[in-house]
């Protein structure tokens, strides 16, 4: 039976492809590919925690005592039944050979299509039978467990043939990372929003996504054909085949469009009156630096550093590692400018228990609002120095940028330029080379847009994090799809505040950008535009079509629309229609 579950739209296109659902909400287990080749190791593994489960439920037979109720047994022996029912057991394997599930996902997978198949059975007793699937199923994992964590790399040829769509309750920013190296062509998850971490990282890989789903993990079933529609924010469960043919017809048109747009790589970024335009790339690890390049951007205008420091099981990357990934990106720009973001961790970027700031409660009530970003790189200062003294060291080859997340108080500007000082000390003191760097300041905090001028005299530049400046602007989690509705980049107030931080710094004549998701939504770019921003920086994957609307403006007529905009009740829905009014009247 065909169903349609709807979210949030937060990357453009369409993609069609079978479900792989990652971690039911009973067990949390590790998922990932493996190769074909190593499909007899990992039944092995299989084989072997079966034999220990079987040996602990026969231990524990043998151990009840004699006036032990008879269901105990009993019960013990289906759970020994169940263990080596082909149902569950040979079933496992097929998972293992045919789709390359390591042995854990595999056991998650099975255990999901039995539950399934029990909730289905008119019979009352044998419903209830699914607990005792579940209660072996757990044992199973349990023996399985080993320190594989995330989603590993898969290639083409390891996925089976057919293109797989993930489907989740939410995808940690941390898996994301292997995420873009696998071959999902898009996924869905349960939970998130629009400018939630997840659905950034979709938008970098340019490939359809649709989070805030709530209910699609649990409605889907493994191996379903799934349609995400990436432009509506709408999931098709095992469409029909007319709908599934229009949607192939779509998804074609819409690869022809992103081919069609891949030509202006080379053109200069210039508006129509003349206006030259940085257009710049946001990344998340070094190798897309590769990317940044063919999406033709002028720079890194963002390198999001903290996930340098995800997925390492409480071990903080050291100064040599820091330096030697810092490096890369600019050895890899060709002397192209790269901004380097100071750690910033927290809210929907947690690191592993053992080292972030939430190690430190059992419960942060409001992680936005907590310990993160330069809070945390302050209140850690041999760690901050060590980010510091790696990025000086990188600047020796190359134009380097320190961009620090987060500011608001005076106290932190004065302590983070004291820590630049100390850490520059510290390499003369070693007799280390490094480089000259401008420091910048990220305005993602109200009170920092509202007193820019405190800052101004100590950065050298500005840049606007959108995302954050509107969540905190009107009190709304990003990454929640409960007030997703609520979260409003062309609320009056977000957009007063961002037109007042870039026309003082233009005033002052301090290079200003905007690095969060407004600058790569081409819905943006012309207001932008009329508010004076001349550098946008975004997901390479965004940039074309960024481009591709700079080129068609005109910013000496945009002045006066952006009057018109400042008197209306829904700027959102305003400025589109004067954007065609002029567009008539040219």
């Amino acid at each position: 039976m065909s169903i349609q579950l709807f979210g949030l739209p937060v990357s453009r296109g369409v993609a069609i492809g079978r479900a792989v659902l990652v971690a039911s909400s009973r067990v949390d287990v590790a998922h990932y590919f493996i190769e074909p080749a190593n499909a007899a190791a990992e039944i092995g593994r299989l084989c072997r925690a079966r034999d220990l489960v079987a040996a602990e439920l026969s231990r524990l037979k043998a151990e009840l005592p004699h006036d032990a109720p008879a269901e105990l047994p009993a019960l013990l022996d289906v759970h020994l039944m169940l263990l080596h029912d082909p149902m569950l057991e040979d079933a496992t394997r097929q998972w293992i050979v045919e789709r390359h599930y390591n042995a854990e996902w595999a056991v998650s997978a099975q255990t999901e299509v039995l539950v399934r198949q029990f909730d289905e059975m008119e019979d009352e007793y044998l419903r209830d039978r699914k607990a005792d699937v579940e209660q072996v199923a757990e044992r199973l994992l349990a023996a399985l467990v080993s320190g594989h964590q995330g989603l590993l790399p898969v290639t083409t040829a390891v996925s089976g043939g057919d293109p797989l769509v993930l489907v989740a309750t939410d995808i940690a920013p941390a898996d994301m990372l292997q995420f873009k190296r696998s071959v999902f062509s898009g996924f869905v998850t349960d939970v998130g929003g629009r400018t939630s971490h997840t659905a950034i990282v979709a938008r970098s890989l340019d490939i359809p996504a649709v989070v805030g789903a709530r209910e699609a993990s649990r409605l889907v079933c493994q191996d379903d054909w799934l349609i995400i529609d990436g432009d509506q924010g709408v999931v098709v469960v095992n469409p029909s085949p007319i709908v599934l043919e229009e949607y192939r017809f779509r998804q074609q048109q819409s690869d022809l469009e992103r081919d069609r747009l891949k030509r202006l790589r080379y053109k200069p970024a210039v508006t129509l009156d003349g206006q030259p335009i940085e257009l710049l790339a946001n990344i998340e690890l070094p190798r897309d630096a590769e990317a940044a390049l063919e999406a033709g951007a002028v720079g890194v205008g963002l390198f999001r550093s903290e996930f340098l420091f995800m997925n390492r099981n409480g071990e903080l990357p050291d100064e040599d590692e820091q330096y030697q990934a810092y490096r890369s990106v600019v050895e890899a720009m060709k002397g192209l400018p790269v901004t380097i973001r100071t750690i910033d961790i927290g809210a929907d970027k947690p690191l592993d228990r053992a080292s972030g700031p939430e190690s430190r409660h059992d419960a942060v009530l409001n992680p936005a609002l907590g310990l993160r970003a330069i809070r945390w790189s302050l209140a850690e200062p041999d760690m901050f120095l060590k980010q510091l003294r790696a990025i000086l060291r990188a600047a020796a080859c190359g134009k380097v940028r320190i961009l620090i997340p987060m500011l608001a108080q005076r106290s932190e500007i004065h302590a983070v330029r004291e820590a630049l000082a100390t850490a520059r000390q510290q390499l003369d003191a070693q007799g280390v080379a490094h480089g000259p760097v401008e420091l910048g300041a990220m305005i993602e905090v109200p009170a920092a847009a509202i007193s820019l001028s405190m800052l101004m005299p100590h950065f050298d530049f500005f840049s606007i994090g959108t995302n954050d400046l509107i969540q905190y602007t009107l009190a709304i989690d990003r990454a929640d799809e409960q007030v997703a509705a609520l979260y409003d980049g062309w609320h009056p107030a977000v957009l007063s505040l961002i037109s007042s931080v870039i026309r003082q710094c233009n005033d002052a004549g301090k290079s200003v950008s905007v690095c969060g998701e407004m600058a790569g939504d081409p819905a943006c770019t012309e207001l932008l535009l009329a508010m004076g921003l001349r550098a946008f920086s975004m997901q390479p994957a965004q940039l074309p079509a960024v481009k591709q609307r700079l080129l068609r403006a005109d910013t000496s007529r945009l002045d006066d629309l952006l009057q018109s905009l400042e008197g209306e009740d829904d700027p959102a829905r305003a400025w589109p229609v004067l954007l065609r009014t002029r567009a008539v009247a040219a």
